[in-house]
């Protein structure tokens, strides 16, 4: 089959993970063109693991989008988290604290399969295996994509881009030095993150502070669980044998002793690092930057995917009061309107992390800290809605 490759369109999307396909769905949705760019494969992209755990925001993103049928009928509601610490177990209920608001575990994965099926149905271009290698006249009335794609070199310009591509994508990179600035930060710990053909042991997330460090048991579906361990930085997961892992997992999560998982094989394995970072500004002329192309937050609190889907939602919003005024006064807001809601959910995770997690250098002092603050949340209503708000996010907007 002959793939079309179209000289000119409204917008450029380069990278084809939740950010990217979002967006393209919401300005398709409004009428405006666009070419979604990405350099791996189909496959790649709709096998790599990432998050799970979606805010209601997003979820109400993707029904906005017409995106959401699979979601609403596969998805599992959650209604709040459990604290585990000091051996006692502690409830976090979203509802009743935040006037209804919950979340719903539906993995990245699944989210992007069925905006990769939508796009593909309508025809509407999207390239795999296109490279970008360069954008060009971004402080011009004129953007030139440079990619390549079946062989050959190819250039397509466009009134405007956006980089959903990642931290590491050429559309950070095509951003002037000295035209933004970049805050960030390093956790000295990182993640073992193990995905198993186990059910459950419970029916919402778990979140363990313990003297051997950080756990936090998750799931994919009513047979798949997604469980985390801290680990030292660098840590080789191959020296994670299953056995090992299965009885970390215990030791951390049983807060009364007596709790145990479900064991199955586990299927995959990996090292994550833990790290913030945000650029500012999250626009430079016509070239936009969202999801982790602007930002990067510790998975802790669960905001990776939520702020990339909130980014492009309110770009998306943007260029349809473009498109019906004329007016630009949205897109020129973009960066501080988005700037809002990052740094609110960057010392969100920062806390989640900090207060969770053990500090390979931390005192005895900082460890009765971190108990009193788990504390403060278990007996204050105020202080267990603050952590709820932040958890299930605010509205888009």
């Amino acid at each position: 089959m002959t793939v079309p490759h179209p000289h000119h369109t409204r917008v450029a999307v380069i990278g084809a993970g939740p950010a990217g396909l979002l967006l393209a769905r919401l300005l398709q949705r409004s009428g405006i063109g666009c070419v979604v760019l990405e350099s791996r494969d189909r496959a790649y992209v709709e096998q790599r693991q990432r998050a799970g755990i979606l805010e209601q925001g997003t979820v109400e993103a993707l029904r906005e989008a017409g995106a959401a049928e699979r979601l609403d009928r596969e998805g599992i509601p959650h209604d709040g988290i459990e604290l585990r610490f000091d051996g006692r177990r502690h409830r976090v209920d979203f509802p009743s604290l935040t006037g209804g608001r919950r979340v719903w575990v539906y993995a990245q994965t699944e989210m992007v399969k069925d905006l990769v099926a939508l796009r593909a149905a309508d025809g509407e271009p999207l390239l795999f295996e296109a490279p970008v290698h360069a954008v060009e006249g971004a402080d011009t009335d004129t953007c030139v994509v440079r990619y390549t794609h079946g062989g050959r070199e190819r250039t397509l310009t466009c009134d405007y881009v956006v980089g959903c591509d990642g931290y590491h994508g050429v559309a950070r990179r095509a951003v002037p030095e000295g035209a933004s600035r970049t805050f960030e930060r390093a956790y000295p710990y990182s993640w073992l993150g193990v995905t198993a053909d186990a059910p459950p042991a419970y029916d919402e997330l778990v979140y363990a502070h313990s003297d051997r460090g950080f756990a936090l048991a998750s799931m994919r579906s009513p047979s798949v669980s997604r469980l985390y361990l801290q680990v030292p930085v660098g840590d080789d997961p191959s020296a994670w044998s299953d056995q090992r892992i299965w009885d970390e997992l215990d030791a951390r999560l049983g807060a009364d002793g007596s709790w145990r998982l479900h064991r199955g094989p586990i299927t995959a394995k990996a090292v994550l690092p833990m790290r913030s970072s945000v650029t500012e500004p999250m626009r430079h002329g016509r070239l936009f930057l969202a999801g982790d192309a602007a930002h990067i937050v510790p998975p802790t609190g669960a905001k990776g995917l939520n702020l990339a889907a909130a980014d492009v939602t309110v770009l998306a919003r943007a260029f349809a009061h473009l498109e019906t005024t004329g007016s630009t006064e949205r897109l020129d807001a973009y960066s501080d309107t988005c700037l809002r809601r990052v740094w609110r959910a960057e010392h969100f995770s920062y806390f989640m992390t900090t207060v969770l997690h053990t500090d390979p250098g931390q005192s005895g002092f900082d460890g009765r800290l971190q108990l009193s603050q788990l504390d403060r949340i278990a007996g204050s209503p105020f202080a267990a809605a603050d952590l709820a708000e932040n958890y299930t996010g605010p509205p888009i907007g």
